[in-house]
């Protein structure tokens, strides 16, 4: 094919990433890992923060096997200051970032007559504070440079309840709310704001299910697309939410779960 022909040069202008600069939260596994890499190769340069030393050392060796710029930041989000720190970590790698997403998540399921404070506090710290906080502090600058992106990883919890959504679907619920009154407030200066709701996904956050082959195929078979996701499947919903293209898509809930919703 020549490169007159070439699809290429358009489909760079829909989705490159080039000069773009994205924070990845949850960046070292399952999804979030697998929406870094996808933002990388697409031309981003990637800040991967999460916990946990040697997976983000792995993740950024991947990233870089790619020939992407990639840079990592160990830290728990459980702590408002933990957020501070680890949102000026990430900014000083590669400058302000243009895109966020928020990917990080705790996944604490306890029945609702023993669901106590310490499990909600944990919960809405890192499942909806952090994103609040990270939004804070860079949504603004997004917004004054003219072009964001804002990308929160939700869940079927956040519309209907099952599986013991205890505090865990009332945090992604608010994750959904928090991404529409993002919208709101950033989207007529060039962010967007917009979550991805997974379907039941094989990733450590779900090991609790998981273990369960009972539970997974049943949910398999709820499915339109007769199995349950996996990470990549979100690569490619991630790039379109992150590029130039998605800049009319926003307070939207983008359902990557292969008709599960919809069954």
């Amino acid at each position: 094919m020549s490169d007159q022909t070439s699809p290429a040069p358009y489909l760079s202008e829909l989705f490159s990433l080039e000069g773009r600069v994205a924070v990845v939260t949850g960046g070292s596994s399952g999804i979030g890992r697998a929406i870094a890499v996808a933002l990388a190769r697409a031309g981003a340069a990637v800040v991967v923060v999460a916990r946990r030393e040697a997976e983000l050392a792995a993740t950024t060796r991947e990233l870089e096997g790619h020939r992407c710029r990639a840079a990592s930041v160990s830290a728990d989000l459980g702590s408002r200051d933990a957020v501070a720190k680890a949102a000026e970590e990430a900014a000083a790698a590669f400058g302000e970032p243009d895109i966020l997403v928020n990917a990080a998540g705790v996944n604490l399921r306890p029945p609702m007559d023993d669901l106590g404070a310490q499990v909600w506090d944990t919960t809405m710290a890192v499942n909806l504070d952090a994103p609040f906080l990270l939004g804070q502090r860079f949504g603004p600058g997004m917004a004054e440079r003219g072009f964001g992106r804002l990308i929160h990883i939700a869940s079927q919890q956040a519309f209907r309840a099952s599986l013991t959504s205890g505090a865990y679907g009332v945090s992604k619920a608010g994750l959904v709310a928090l991404a529409r009154s993002q919208a709101e407030a950033w989207s007529a200066r060039g962010v967007t704001a917009n979550t991805l709701v997974p379907g039941f996904v094989m990733t450590p956050l779900n090991t609790r299910v998981s273990a369960d082959p009972v539970k997974v195929r049943a949910l398999a078979e709820r499915t339109m697309a007769g199995r349950n996701g996996l990470a990549e499947d979100f690569a490619g919903a991630a790039v379109f939410l992150a590029s130039a293209s998605s800049g009319y898509v926003t307070g939207q809930s983008i359902f990557v779960d292969g008709g599960f919703s919809a069954h």
